[in-house]
């Protein structure tokens, strides 16, 4: 066991008026298997290429280890795999490899195969099990799951689950629980780590924003009060000494000792209440910083005139010699959430393309309804450039309702002034669901949407979805997202 100590940690970009990090410290055990979460544009990616030395910044960071990145930078794609590794764990026996490739369900013949005719999948598994041979390293693993079908993330979580020694970046709930037993997690406020999986973070994060909930509300309540009774105190405190120079009834004076002593007793009296005030408004202060905002999105589906809305009979689409889907059939009926699941390569981008109207070579009958209007988010957000005004203008979408959605999706107003390229992965992923949740359109069609998206975002998303039922078909890998929102999977 070896710690990695961060200490007074200062970054900002060049040319960003806001830090990313502020005088941040805290220690990591290189034993831990350490989720590593907070919402999108937060410095998660960052942070894990501070470690790696890419960026100049305030602070030290010190540690025993050495970091490692995924993904990995292949050099020549074209080159067989089996040449590619060496390079990654120069000291691994071929027999390692193989042991690692069998633990993560990859066939041994990838090792003869150029690394560029590999799928997505097998390209991450490859490169994990390259990682892991490495000696004294400590993995910084980001979404590796974007590429992973549901099978896959199963079969990668529980290779993680063997290993200790890693940072996983990563938004999928399932996989984070799988595979982790502390949590690292940048807030609006701080960074805080926690022991546990990501479940049992987010239960204790919801018990703590719950508690200062409450003990704002009280604690704003008894300012109130203590502020009336501060003021009555001293109006009482002023009458009294007033008192001192009018006589009494009976003519003779008053006894203005007495009287002025009352008067100090009630005076301090005032002071001690507004004491006290000033001590609960100091108390109130330091709460519901780290308090998210997720305020609820809202979403208005076209309500179609027919029952159904799509019909899809033996379906079967080929690629050349290669037959991606066979035989499929299925319906789609108002109100209906349809998931189209399967592993890699299985075709489900291809039924979604076809649905959406794109010439691909099939046999068999896709029937959609007349004039029917589908809303469409697509996987790759990677080429999304130049201004928010202009892409809404260009898809002819409310911009100031554009723009309120991406607030509630955790977008400050400085990110408007920006380029999309220099948004991050997730966060231009949310600027394709904000263009769609601001279309009206009877059918959603989602491919993959929850890429790079925070998990609180996915649960927006989620709640969003249950309150207003679009009918909707769509391909995703989250277990607990598919598992909430399906109504009826078709397995491909």
């Amino acid at each position: 066991m070896s710690l990695i100590n961060v200490s007074n940690l200062t970054f900002a970009y060049d040319g960003s008026y806001d830090d990313i990090f502020t005088d941040v410290s805290f220690q990591i055990d290189t034993d831990w298997k350490l989720g590593f979460c907070g919402r999108n544009g937060r410095g998660k990616t960052t942070f894990l290429k501070l470690l790696m030395g890419q960026y100049e910044y305030r602070g030290t960071i010190t540690a025993s280890v050495g970091f490692e990145y995924f993904p990995f930078d292949v050099a020549d794609a074209s080159q067989n795999t089996q040449d590619i590794l060496p390079a990654i764990a120069p000291d691994a026996m071929l027999w390692r490899i193989q042991r690692e490739l069998s633990k993560l369900a990859v066939d041994e013949n990838v090792l003869d195969r150029p690394f560029d005719t590999l799928s997505n999948g097998e390209r991450t598994k490859t490169l994990l099990a390259g990682l892991f041979l490495r000696e004294n390293s400590f993995l910084l693993i980001d979404e590796p799951t974007n590429h992973l079908d549901m099978a896959a993330r199963e079969t990668v979580a529980r290779y993680l689950r063997e290993k200790s020694g890693f940072i996983l970046v990563s938004h999928d709930r399932a996989f984070l629980d799988g595979c982790t037993d502390h949590i690292l997690s940048i807030n609006k406020a701080d960074i805080e780590i926690q022991s546990g999986n990501f479940s049992a973070w987010l239960e204790q994060k919801e018990r703590r924003d719950a508690y200062e909930t409450a003990q704002n509300e009280r604690l704003g309540q008894e300012i109130g009060r203590l502020r009336e009774s501060a003021a009555r105190t001293a109006r009482w405190s002023d009458k009294v000494e007033k008192s001192k120079k009018e006589p009494l009834k009976s003519g003779l004076s008053a006894d203005k000792g007495y009287i002025g002593h009352k008067a100090a007793k009630m005076m301090k009296r005032s002071k001690t209440t507004e004491k006290r005030r000033q001590d609960a408004i100091e108390e109130k202060s330091k709460l519901l910083k780290n308090i998210e905002t997720a305020a609820a999105l809202k979403l208005h589906p076209l309500k179609y005139h027919a029952q159904r809305l799509l019909s899809v009979e033996n379906l079967t689409i080929t690629y050349g010699e290669r037959e991606v889907v066979s035989g499929l059939s299925f319906t789609l009926e108002q109100g209906e959430r349809l998931a189209l699941a399967g592993g890699n390569g299985s075709g489900k981008s291809s039924v979604v393309k076809l649905i959406r109207g794109e010439d691909i070579p099939h046999t068999g009958h896709v029937a959609a309804g007349s004039r029917l209007v589908i809303s469409y988010v697509p996987q790759d957000a990677s080429s999304l450039a130049g201004d928010l005004s202009g892409y809404a203008a260009e898809h002819r979408i409310d911009e100031t309702l554009f723009k309120a959605i991406l607030r509630k999706l955790d977008f400050s107003r400085t990110q408007f002034e920006k380029d999309m390229s220099d948004y991050s992965a997730g966060q231009k992923k949310k600027v394709l669901l904000a263009r769609s949740l601001c279309e009206r359109a009877h059918v959603y069609v989602w491919d993959e949407p929850l890429n790079y998206i925070d998990v609180l975002s996915r649960i927006q998303i989620e709640e969003l979805i249950t309150a207003y039922r679009p009918t909707m078909i769509f391909v995703e890998h989250d277990r607990a997202f598919c598992g909430n929102i399906a109504t009826k999977t078709v397995n491909l």
